[in-house]
């Protein structure tokens, strides 16, 4: 077959001309916004905060709030503890510098609430075994305000002082060692990634050009995102923990988009195309493809912004941010790069190095492919295209095979229980952490487990008596004490504290939130503390969940239909993306609540995972399914609009995308894995988990499922009714850019309103590669 040289103007339709009217104009200016969002990003993690896992709206949210305002000593959020070197902390030498510390704590400007063992003689606040006991204060102001006291004061009391050791510990230093930690693995993540992900774009592209391009989207789109999020910390609260999916979507989507752009493109030339006229076709094919896998990603992120918890919502506010600007510059500065690039974007090819000179695997692009259409020549991605010829010809065997394997990896999760966050997110040489650990294994009671009854209104004497009598006698609480009151009088409100049994957040303590919070009184009761808030958590959390999911699968469903003009295709999409993560979700339970590979991974397991984080980890991995989910089937699509011909449209939309979208989930898998290697645990999950989650949808649903589904749907997987036909054939989108095909009622055969010169010629071909692929599985 003749190959024509393309020329002319550029084909397309506006925003193709807009993109491509001025390159170096584009290019430039894209350098100076860079240049300006890495000015208004800087500093960005030092304001934002490590909580956020609490509903802002609920009981025990507004309990505390009161308890911080009216009784500060109630809610200490620092503690010192205070290690005798010899002798006991009875001793008066302990003793006599212990008081000068608690009386130095409470002369420091925004500390309050001062309490210690050497004040109150309780022996809550004394190890067993007596050579250790505790001082506890409270750190005035919000999370940001907080944490620049405790950065403040910490060096003048952590340490050696005269005969005593002081470590510090409670609940803002957690939080704020956690979050130094969570910036300090960020750097050591992006580090790992971004060298390992260059090599790996080396191997796919070959050429170190060509490699460089999706790295420099990625970075823009991370840079960017950070200036996004430094002007939202502005308004609201922003979690730490977000930056991390920034760098992870931000390499990783931003690399999908490129790998997909700068793939088609290098095809337009090696068809023969010149470089205006292949990035028009690039921008109206695989463009639109970005443009709809975008859209896809970006919806199931936003379902996170149903929740109350600033947690959730924040990774909600990086990822689509950092969703959209890796599109918009995959759409944008990409297309000027190559344009100005042209048949450069093949050059310094470092695989020559290790092929013999002159090979057809080492010619270049156009050489190959002229190569791989002679007789006898080796089609790119044949080994796609066998793997679909042989999992369709097996299609039942596949279908159900593939599933109940994945079914039987998801069912840890059904045995999943949920916690909050705590120290133990910490490695264990955190110093909070070692100070909470002390606190656990060497003093009595149960550190941060008891639940505080906030009452309000007022009551007399033999009231507060009564009702802290029944509730005493409720099944599961060892012990109660209070009323404390405010001493504002009439009407001032108290506090009592509930000691119940078993851990602070088991399932006696949660259950004793409900029946405190059910037990009459004459007085207005609010119930706080850990159980309290993973009760309220887990229902903030339970009755959102229905709209979230409503709002990924409704925006799923729209977004696959306006793409294919299937009805059948986007009910596929949400069934098999889903099935993609059940190896994900089991691997979480089997891994970090039940404690396999603890020791091997380097994390603490408590039995309980953290509330929010399912939630998030289905968010994100859901959307980066569809993300490969829309490459693949797009080209599929485009394919069977053009031949009409299903079974050769699956093969060829696996022969052209199979090995395109592997190698893109080895890069983004790579890229989660060393968001993995944080020493904090959620971080470790998110990443770990989301990386397992990529690699199965990629090898296993793409690769097997999808087109074994689609063999025994057959062409019925394209049908449609009149109304939503019609529907489509005006709003739908296609990728080839061509009028949309109106498909022929299963069981018919299709009769094209026309045959283009370049169908004509490529059906033989099309014929002759679907021959060798079948021959090729049967021997």
């Amino acid at each position: 077959m003749a190959e024509v040289k393309k020329s002319g103007p550029a084909p397309g339709g506006g925003w193709t001309r807009f993109v491509t009217a001025r390159p170096r104009l584009s290019l430039l200016v894209a350098l100076v916004i860079t240049a300006l969002a890495v000015l208004a990003g800087g500093g960005v993690a030092d304001r934002m905060g490590s909580g956020g896992f609490e509903d802002p709206d609920a009981e025990s949210t507004y309990a505390t709030q009161v308890l911080e305002r009216e009784f500060p000593a109630s809610q200490p959020n620092l503690l010192l503890l205070v290690s005798a070197r010899q002798g006991g902390v009875d001793t008066p030498a302990v003793a006599a510098e212990a008081r000068r510390l608690a009386e130095r704590l409470d002369a420091e400007q925004g500390v309050g609430g001062i309490g210690s063992y050497w004040g109150t003689g309780s022996p809550a606040l004394r190890s067993e075994d007596g050579r250790q006991a505790v001082i506890v204060a409270r750190v005035e102001g919000d999370e940001k305000a907080a944490g620049e006291i405790l950065e403040r004061i910490a060096p003048d009391f952590r340490g050696a002082h005269g005969p005593v050791d002081v470590s510090i510990g409670g609940r803002l230093a957690v939080q704020h060692e956690m979050q130094s930690t969570v910036e300090e693995d960020l750097l050591r993540a992006e580090l790992i990634a971004l060298p390992v992900t260059l090599v790996l774009l080396v191997m796919v592209f070959g050429s170190a050009v060509a490699a460089m391009l999706p790295l420099g989207i990625g970075i823009v789109a991370i840079l960017g995102t950070n200036a996004v999020l430094r002007g939202l910390t502005e308004l609201t609260d922003v979690s730490v923990f977000a930056q991390n999916l920034t760098t992870a979507l931000g390499l990783g989507l931003a690399i999908d988009y490129a790998l997909f752009v700068v793939r088609r493109f290098r095809e337009e030339l090696a068809r023969g195309a010149d470089t205006r006229t292949a990035v028009a076709t690039t921008l109206r094919t695989a463009g639109r493809t970005v443009l709809f896998s975008a859209l896809t990603v970006a919806a199931s992120l936003s379902a996170m912004l149903v929740f109350p918890q600033y947690f959730l919502r924040s990774f909600a506010y990086a990822g689509i941010a950092v969703v959209l600007l890796a599109a918009a510059a995959a759409l944008t500065l990409l297309p000027a790069a190559l344009l100005l690039l042209g048949e450069r974007v093949n050059a310094l090819d470092l695989r020559r190095l290790f092929r013999r000179r002159g090979s057809a695997a080492g010619a270049r692009p156009e050489e190959a492919g002229a190569a791989a259409a002679r007789p006898g020549g080796r089609e790119p991605g044949a080994g796609w295209a066998r793997t679909a010829t042989l999992v369709m010809r097996r299609a039942p065997v596949f279908a159900v095979v593939t599933t109940a394997g994945l079914v039987l990896l998801g069912l840890p999760f059904l045995g999943a229980e949920f916690g909050t966050v705590d120290d133990r997110q910490l490695p264990t040489t955190a110093e909070s952490r070692v100070v909470q650990d002390e606190l656990r294994d060497g003093f009595p009671g149960s550190p941060g487990g008891g639940l505080t009854v906030l009452a309000e209104g007022g009551a007399t004497p033999a009231e507060y008596a009564g009702y802290r009598e029944r509730i005493a006698a409720l099944d599961g609480i060892v012990r109660v004490d209070g009323p404390v009151a405010s001493g504002g009088g009439a009407g001032a409100p108290a506090y009592f504290t509930v000691i119940p049994e078993g851990e602070g957040v088991g399932e006696t303590a949660q259950r004793v939130v409900g029946e405190l919070r059910s037990q009459p009184a004459p007085f207005d009761t609010s119930v706080t503390g850990a159980a309290a808030v993973l009760v309220d958590s887990k229902d903030a959390i339970g009755d959102r969940l229905p709209w979230a999911a409503a709002i990924v699968v409704v925006v799923t469903l729209l977004l696959v239909f306006l793409l294919t003009g299937s009805v059948l295709i986007p009910i596929q999409a949400v069934v098999l993306n889903g099935l993609s993560l059940t190896a994900m979700f089991g691997a979480v339970v089997w891994v970090f609540q039940e404690g396999h590979l603890a020791g091997f991974l380097g994390f603490t397991p408590t039995g309980d995972i953290e509330t929010t984080l399912p939630v998030l980890m289905f968010c994100v991995a859901f959307g980066l399914s569809m993300d490969y989910g829309v490459f693949l089937l797009s080209r599929i699509k485009e394919e069977y609009d053009a031949t009409g011909d299903h079974d050769h449209a699956v093969r060829f939309g696996l022969r052209h995308t199979g090995g395109l979208i592997t190698a893109a989930a080895v890069i983004l898998a790579v890229v989660m894995v060393a968001i993995g290697t944080s020493r904090v645990t959620n971080t470790k999950m998110l990443g770990l988990g989301v990386a397992l989650a990529v690699l199965m949808d990629a090898m296993v649903v793409r690769s097997l499922l999808v087109p074994s589904v689609m063999k025994l749907t057959g062409r019925l997987t394209w049908w449609a009714p009149g109304p939503l036909r019609r529907f489509h054939d005006r709003f739908g989108i296609s990728e080839g850019g061509a009028e949309p095909e109106r498909v022929a009622e299963p069981g018919t055969a299709r009769t094209p309103d026309r045959v283009t010169e370049s169908e004509s010629a490529e059906a033989p071909e099309r014929t002759e590669e679907d021959a060798r692929d079948r021959e090729s599985v049967g021997r």
